[in-house]
């Protein structure tokens, strides 16, 4: 069945639901298309439920800035709309002296990026702020506080019109080609996640990266009060292994970040050959995996061996023994990567007349998907 609508927008995770809402607000009529049979069923609905603070984020790019307007926004929708919350704090530890200097680096972006209250602590704060975690310093993270994406995306979709079960086959102007039929629309945007490249059809290419986390067994929960993270490697932009409080009690310890074989590929089982020869035929995936190869080994090691998993975890938390952790849940991060083999490492957005495409939008995707929304929108006025 063919339809007409004045702005269509294509994925229904947490941005695209954002970007729906946005455009509801401002009196416009919206049309949110999703594949799945409900909404954030892949990335959107499979992360942490972090709302992040903006500490990680090279000050000056868009990560940085939207992820710290996204944050206060998320908090604020949250409270009015009745989604729960619980603040819960992060450290963010230097496990010897060679990390010093990294907590350094994030304690500068923290003011940068207009993140307040952050403060660095000693190994004596640090005990009484998280009694079973050991560093020779850390950073203190006021106000992070933990949610569900899920529960936040289907509420941001309320306000506008949503048909699910329809994957968009092809965009041509600002028509889009559906399982269901044709949708002409004045306007469009696109946040596919991990298929925005196909529907974008630029030079970038989405890398799928498979996320497995382990939970802590539920005697041993104690041991962590919130969020407790190492001093990640600015080289890549995953976090390194963390230990995280969920909303609904678990304790998690991950992810790694292991490519996958699939771009909805939850497992090592999982394997489509379409996805696999995409990236494989990208020159930009060779130049990536010729220089990252030694941690791709480690990360692959890590996703098949709870106990090298255990191993990382007893950086940040000592007391924790190979026996505490149990099999986890898994997501799939999509990552872009530019023809030169570098992992893009901000959000981008591309537009081409009447279509707007979100291309990427990993973490902290979820945390600044109000103020992604708002900087999409803005940037396609005026109608």
């Amino acid at each position: 069945m063919n339809q007409s609508v004045e702005f269509a927008v294509v994925g229904g995770g947490i941005v695209g639901a954002a970007v729906a809402h946005e455009l509801a607000g401002r009196g416009r009529a919206v049309l949110l298309v999703e594949k799945e049979t409900r909404l954030a069923a892949h990335q959107s609905g499979r992360n942490s439920g972090e709302i992040h603070s903006g500490i990680f984020y090279r000050p000056g790019s868009l990560k940085a800035r939207l992820c710290v307007e996204g944050a206060a926004l998320m908090k604020g929708f949250c409270r009015e709309r009745g989604i729960p919350t619980v603040e819960c704090g992060k450290v963010i530890v230097a496990a010897d002296e060679s990390e010093l200097a990294g907590l350094d680096r994030l304690l500068g972006q923290a003011r940068a990026n207009g993140v307040h209250g952050v403060e660095r602590v000693g190994p004596e704060r640090l005990r009484e702020i998280e009694p079973h975690v050991a560093g020779v310093a850390a950073l203190r993270v006021p106000g992070v506080e933990i949610t569900d994406f899920s529960a936040v995306a289907r509420e941001l979709a309320r306000s506008t019109q949503v048909q699910l079960g329809t994957r968009v086959l092809s965009i041509l102007g600002t028509t889009l080609r559906t399982t269901a039929g044709e949708i002409r629309a004045r306007r469009v945007v696109v946040c596919a996640g991990l298929f925005s490249d196909r529907l974008a059809r630029g030079r970038t290419r989405i890398v799928p990266f498979r996320g497995e986390y382990a939970e802590l067994k539920p005697e041993r929960r104690h041991l962590v009060r919130g969020l407790v993270y190492p001093v990640p490697d600015p080289r890549f932009p995953f976090l390194g292994v963390h230990v995280t409080r969920r909303l609904t009690g678990e304790v998690e310890a991950g992810p790694n970040a292991v490519l996958a074989l699939s771009r909805e590929g939850y497992s090592w089982r999982e394997v489509d050959w379409r996805d696999v020869l995409d990236y494989a035929a990208f020159p930009g995936f060779w130049r990536m995996a010729a220089t990252n190869a030694r941690l791709g080994v480690q990360e692959a090691l890590r996703s098949l061996s709870l106990r090298r998993l255990a191993r990382d975890v007893r950086r940040l938390v000592p007391e924790i023994r190979d026996a505490d952790l149990v099999p986890g849940r898994t997501g799939v991060r999509a990552q872009a990567l530019d023809p030169d083999g570098r992992l893009v490492d901000d959000f981008r957005v591309v537009r081409r007349g009447g279509v707007t495409h979100v291309v990427n939008a990993p973490s902290p995707a979820a945390t600044a998907a109000l103020a992604i929304a708002r900087h999409v929108v803005q940037g396609m006025m005026p109608w």
